[in-house]
């Protein structure tokens, strides 16, 4: 159990740690205590270091014994001896100085006091709290090795050990007692020297503890709850990772994850030793789990890193194609200037390479003294500020096909290098610094955001970190209606038949009743096309909401079910001539999306009060197919065209009345809907006829365990903020998905199982006929056994249907019980584009509607 600074600089955490270690011994383990300085300790004592005054020298190593007595007297604990040899031992080495053992090894000395001193105060405080803990010397353990490529500077404060397992060390300790606590970050040469183990030494330590001992596992305890999907700073929405293998980890390590240093994974590998990052604060939290070959997963992304302050190097020689020994005289004079090379990208007359500043000491003179050496052999581009995105996951290539979303996030940005790594883990694009901070978030919601996996990774991906550390509010499954309050009630109406969709109308009128607290916005328009069950748009009627309607057979079906009083909106896109005409001869507000209306019917919208749907020129979303806007998409009119076509409307005595734009559908972050609504008044402002702005829909429903719900009261706060600036336009929005996704699922029953290689099939007696959002938007459906909903889930299966088509999948990868033909399977969040969306595809039934009052 390894524990950083910050977890043992104070009393709370000192007794955090007592409990932590005591259920460690209930489960029956010895347990080895590996700990870090004193938070701020280490950094005191490299100043110590710096000072060439002997009396300067002397007041910081007694700041640094204070620091140490005070922590004592809270503990309420006597100086232990082994603590006050250290304290003794560190004012002795400060008052000597490097006389007599050189520089380097007397820095050496004095870093390592830090951990010294604070396993010693440990071992005391354990021990007098009734948990008897024996003091480990961690230099007579590790034994540091010098390698061919260090210098005396590395083997000193940078040294690498080799550790194997050890069962002479295992015996010794198994003689000694139980607890033992020692200290990470520091380790001895061959000529007895103590050395350092650098940067994430202490991680290491542990790691290396765990190879000697084999250890049952290595328990990394930090103050996050794991390695994530990507910096939550950046992502609030990153996701928790759950279960690595080796390989994996390090990767994301590499590639900019702060949490766990990459060093400390290699020596786990051979002992086929599992880690595990924890929370210190949040025990309970399961954390990220490291270990050796896990089931491997469909390939997919699994984290998104991003480093900042990488420098590119590009060197180009017409003579260098074929030419022996060219890149030999290039890396030469990195390797005499000590830079170590990252990316490395060729061609005929080009190599070009990324140096990160993590590993290289990157000023100014360092960079210009390299490009005087290259410049002997090649002409030298350094290209700074720049940032490296990598994307880590599993079978990269084979997922190159289906990463057309995120290539088109890179097309207007000036993207220096690509990389693909050798061991197929991860892909890597150099772009400019400057765009990294917004680029990253859009990344993360295209490839691991809501509805951006087909498949169930519950047991791969976990809670987002604002659901864990914000104010996200995460859904409470039991909370979900048909869990436990309806459960009965459905498996009764599939008893009777399936597939069945049911709607719970009291849901359809939670929702409607938490977007009307949005303040700011006057009129709300539900999208019929998510679900025309006439329950839920009488329910939507008597909330006060009106209805927007894309095709004259919804208009005339809204007409026939809701009152007259019920504002409507018909919105087409590429409609005919004769559904204008018809919608014009409605209570319907018209909105225009192109040109052509204008130009080829204008006598049929004279004098005519229209809204203009805008394209604004980019589109969001969880998948591409519900991106509607960019040059992409079909939708809106090009923002270049609006003078032609307010032009056009002119002469034809239309007024532009609302301007409207929607970007596309299942968006969770609430500044989106206010930078539409800026740029549509804006627009406005161009306009001057303009009295309502209508911002669409598209809000999204989190579907993944864990993923925080959208927060409606930040987007009122949004909103309001740019009505403030805007306040002579009515705000209108049209949300339809969000208002019905919840209220609706899918029943089936369970009708055969079938192996196949390593994967398991579950059939069931209805598919994509039915629901068709799995295999046209690769979209994610919560799939349940209602029959043992409370049974553990001990299979893993491929969810399908009877229908004659390869993507007939509904969930691909999903953990349920064992299932039994005729087990009631529920297909959850299915009440927005569900039966609207289905077909009689292979002439099998529909399935019928159930309305749950």
């Amino acid at each position: 159990m390894k524990f950083g600074g910050t977890s043992v600089a104070t009393l709370p955490r000192w007794q955090n740690i007592r409990e932590l270690v005591a259920s460690r011994r209930a489960e029956g383990a010895r347990v080895l205590v590996v700990v870090s300085a004193l938070s701020g300790i280490t950094d005191a004592l490299r100043q110590l270091c710096r000072q060439s005054d002997l009396a300067q020298r002397g007041e910081a190593a007694q700041a640094i014994v204070q620091r140490h007595y005070e922590l004592l007297e809270h503990m309420q604990l006597a100086l232990p001896d082994t603590l006050n040899e250290r304290l003794v031992e560190l004012v002795r080495l400060a008052d000597d100085g490097a006389a007599g053992r050189g520089e380097l090894a007397w820095k050496a000395e004095v870093q390592a006091h830090g951990e010294l001193m604070s396993s010693a105060l440990g071992a005391a405080f354990l021990s007098h709290s009734g948990l008897p803990t024996q003091w480990l010397d961690a230099r007579e353990c590790l034994a540091a090795v010098a390698l061919p490529n260090q210098n005396e500077r590395t083997r000193l404060l940078s040294a690498m050990v080799e550790a194997r397992p050890d069962p002479a060390l295992n015996a010794r300790l198994a003689a000694l007692g139980e607890v033992f606590i020692t200290q990470g970050f520091i380790a001895r040469d061959s000529q007895g020297r103590t050395v350092l183990l650098g940067r994430g030494g202490s991680d290491t330590s542990a790691a290396y503890f765990g190879a000697l001992l084999k250890a049952a596992r290595v328990e990394i305890w930090t103050d996050v709850a794991g390695m994530f999907t990507a910096n939550p700073r950046q992502v609030p929405g990153a996701r928790l990772l759950q279960r690595l293998d080796y390989e994996e980890a390090q990767e994301i390590a590499s590639t900019g994850a702060k949490v766990l240093h990459p060093r400390c994974l290699s020596p786990l590998r051979e002992p086929r030793v599992p880690l595990l990052i924890k929370d210190t604060n949040r025990p309970e939290l399961d954390g990220t789990v490291i270990g050796p070959e896990v089931r491997a997963h469909a390939p997919s992304v699994k984290a998104i890193s991003a480093r900042k302050g990488i420098t590119l190097v590009s060197m180009e020689s017409v003579g260098m194609w074929q030419q022996v020994g060219f890149l030999a005289d290039v890396f030469a004079h990195f390797k005499t200037h000590g830079l170590s090379v990252d990316l490395i990208g060729s061609a005929e007359t080009n190599v070009t390479v990324s140096l990160d500043p993590t590993e290289n000491l990157l000023d100014s003179d360092a960079i210009a003294a390299l490009a005087s050496d290259l410049a002997k052999v090649c002409r030298v581009k350094v290209i700074a500020p720049c940032a490296a995105i990598t994307l880590v996951g599993r079978g990269m290539r084979s997922l190159l096909h289906t990463l057309s979303g995120v290539l088109a996030e890179f097309g207007q940005l000036r993207v220096h290098m690509i990389s693909q790594s050798s061991n197929n883990l991860n892909l890597t694009f150099v772009v400019d610094e400057e765009v990294v901070d917004a680029l990253l978030p859009h990344l993360h919601d295209l490839l691991i955001g809501a509805g951006a996996l087909r498949t169930d990774d519950s047991a791969l991906f976990g809670p987002s970190w604002q659901a864990l550390y914000g104010s996200g509010e995460v859904v409470d499954a039991a909370a979900v209606w048909w869990h436990d309050g309806e459960r009965e009630r459905l498996l009764q109406i599939a008893a009777e038949a399936t597939p069945r969709y049911v709607y719970h109308l009291p849901t359809v009128r939670h929702q409607a009743r938490e977007l009307k607290s949005l303040a700011a916005v006057d009129r709300l328009h539900y999208a019929v096309k998510a679900n025309t069950h006439p329950a839920i748009l009488g329910v939507l009627a008597e909330e006060g909401f009106g209805f927007e309607c894309v095709s004259p057979g919804e208009l005339k079906f809204v007409l026939a079910h809701v009152p007259e009083s019920a504002p409507l909106l018909f919105t087409p896109n590429f409609a005919p001539r004769e559904d204008y005409a018809w919608a014009l001869t409605t209570r319907a507000t018209v909105s225009l999306d192109a040109l052509y209306p204008l130009e080829h019917w204008g006598e049929l919208f004279r004098g005519r009060e229209i809204v203009l749907r805008v394209d604004l020129g980019r589109g969001l979303g969880h998948h591409e197919k519900v991106r509607t806007g960019g040059s992409g998409s079909k939708f809106g009119l090009p923002v270049e065209q609006l003078d032609d076509f307010l032009q056009l409307a002119d002469a034809h005595g239309v007024i532009v009345r609302g301007l409207h734009a929607h970007l596309g559908s299942g968006i969770l972050d609430d500044a989106h809907w206010g930078d539409v609504h800026a740029q549509l008044a804006s627009l406005a402002e161009r306009i001057g006829s303009v009295s309502f702005l209508d911002i669409g829909g598209g809000l999204g429903v989190p579907s993944h365990p864990g993923e925080a719900r959208l927060d409606i009261a930040a987007l009122d706060r949004v909103l309001r903020e740019v009505k403030a600036a805007y306040p002579h336009y009515q705000l209108w929005m049209e949300p339809g998905r969000y208002l019905v996704a919840d209220a609706g699922v899918l029943l089936a029953k369970a009708t055969q199982q079938k192996g196949k290689g390593a994967l398991r099939y579950l059939g069931i007696d209805t598919g994509m006929n039915s629901l068709i959002r799995p295999a046209l938007y690769d979209a994610w459906h919560e799939i349940v056994n209602l029959t043992r909903l409370h049974e553990p889930a001990t299979a893993l299966y491929q969810v399908v249907g009877p229908i004659c088509e390869s993507g007939d999948v509904l969930g691909s990868d999903r953990r349920l019980p064992e299932a039994a033909e005729g087990d009631v399977i529920l297909i959850a969040q299915a009440g927005a584009y569900g039966k609207v969306m289905a077909s009689p595809y292979n002439l099998r039934d529909e399935a019928e509607e159930i309305v749950i009052e």
